[in-house]
């Protein structure tokens, strides 16, 4: 098989974030047709039967951008092995490709999870126009992007005059081929283990809860889309999961009727399976919401702002996805109250174009 090699600047096993798993599972499949070797940091944890050959000469902490010893190790290990092309994960750490590039001859591939400037400009990091002159240049600089949505492809176009004829598009993938046959089984099994009456629908969130956006979302949940939902004596479950929320939103919670914050649960996708309603009112953060298409792709009715839905193909989504204006709680509160109604399933169109198998079998040919 054709080498490649991959480089990931930052920890991303166990994954637990949607970004840890894109790259994982996406190493994983890409593992299937191609001969890799992936750099990373060194406290990232080894995968059993994880396909790809794990070299981690990175450092463990910040100084893995700028890590010139590890530069040096990877520079060796690509002229020996003859490599011809190279991956870099995000364009942080894309100097460094840049740098491999035109000492060894070989081609650049950047994937890009979303636009990083436009992301750290939403929430409100005062370096964001250093990192948008900086994430052009790498971006100018590779033969080939990967972009996880149309929107971004464009974006980068329009706006940091990248080439569209050189970047593809990679989606966030999920393992599941045809809807769950199983949710009812999960949804007892969830509903038995927290006290909860299964006959009402089971809603969920879930993200990591110090990342200010989905912070910012639970705050929604608590004070805008529950009152509402109270207020209208609809019936049923509420879950919050993921680790690290602030204890004044823990504490909000807990003096909630029927809603749960379970915490970091290591089982998330039975949680997702159980759950009838998943509701998604981030409006903040920029890039596709990986948690938006896990849900749909476990059949659940997903609730979602438009920011939360950008680089979602909505066309493959059928009944499944329904979008509310940004900040319009009296709408996603009755989104919520309806789709405890529905009874449609996620089409097969959704999975031909989300499914990993379909995926790598188009990415291949790009590399």
């Amino acid at each position: 098989m054709k080498k490649i090699a991959v480089i990931v600047s930052y920890k991303f096993t166990p994954a637990e974030s949607g970004g840890q798993k894109y790259i994982l599972h996406f190493l994983q499949h890409i593992s299937d047709v191609f001969d890799a070797y992936v750099f990373g940091t060194a406290n990232n944890e080894s995968q059993k039967e994880s396909g790809f050959k794990s070299i981690n000469y990175l450092l463990r902490n910040p100084c893995s951008y700028i890590d010139i010893v590890g530069f040096l190790k990877i520079y060796s290990f690509i002229k020996r092995e003859k490599i011809g092309t190279l991956i870099i994960e995000h364009p942080y750490i894309g100097w460094m490709g840049i740098l491999l590039k035109y000492l060894l001859n070989i081609r650049l591939i950047i994937h890009t999870h979303n636009v990083e400037y436009i992301r750290f400009k939403t929430i409100h990091k005062w370096w964001w126009p250093i990192l948008k002159i900086y994430e052009r240049w790498v971006l100018s600089k590779a033969d080939q992007v990967f972009c996880i949505t149309d929107e971004d492809r464009e974006y980068m176009a329009n706006n940091l005059s990248i080439d569209p004829l050189k970047c593809n598009i990679v989606p966030f993938g999920i393992q599941q081929e045809s809807t769950p046959e199983d949710k009812t089984y999960y949804k007892d099994i969830i509903c038995n283990s927290h006290s909860f009456d299964n006959s009402k629908p089971l809603v969920l969130f879930n993200g990591l809860l110090d990342y200010k956006p989905n912070e910012e979302a639970v705050e929604y949940i608590v004070d805008e889309i529950i009152p509402r939902l109270n207020k209208s004596n609809f019936e049923y479950n509420l879950m919050i999961a993921g680790k690290n929320l602030s204890p004044l939103l823990t504490n909000k919670i807990t003096s909630l009727k029927n809603v749960v914050y379970t915490g970091f649960i290591k089982n998330i996708d039975d949680y997702v399976k159980a759950a009838d309603i998943f509701i998604n009112p981030v409006i903040s953060g920029g890039g596709v919401k990986t948690k938006l298409i896990e849900a749909l792709g476990m059949n659940c009715t997903c609730i979602s702002t438009d920011s939360g839905a950008l680089g979602v193909v909505k066309d493959v989504c059928g009944e499944k996805l329904i979008i509310v204006e940004d900040k319009n709680w009296d709408g996603f509160a009755k989104a919520i109250i309806t789709a405890s109604k529905s009874e449609y399933n996620i089409p097969d169109t959704f999975y031909k174009k989300y499914n990993w198998g379909s995926i790598v079998s188009e990415v291949k040919n790009y590399i």
